[in-house]
């Protein structure tokens, strides 16, 4: 869809896709992440504004969001083995 809409877009995400496939980048804000994490960001959920935590959000409508949240902070927790 990017490719036809906006084609010179479209050949410098190409661009930068080649050069993090066949570099090594030594600088931590420089790094990239993994094509499902990509997904996710791209995603209807960056859509959402969901100011504030999980089930109390300063706007409505934020129910999967906060379900998204809620996941990742069970994550995280096992993760570090916190509380």
């Amino acid at each position: 869809v990017l490719e036809e809409f906006d084609p010179e877009i479209s050949d410098a995400v190409k661009g930068e896709l080649e050069r993090e496939a066949y570099s090594l980048e030594m600088i931590a804000s420089e790094n990239f992440v993994s094509k499902t994490v990509m997904e996710a960001l791209g995603s209807v959920l960056t859509n959402k504004y969901a100011e504030g935590y999980p089930g109390k959000r300063y706007y409505g409508g934020c129910e999967h969001v906060d379900i998204a949240e809620n996941l990742a902070i069970e994550r995280a927790k096992k993760l570090f083995n916190a509380e």
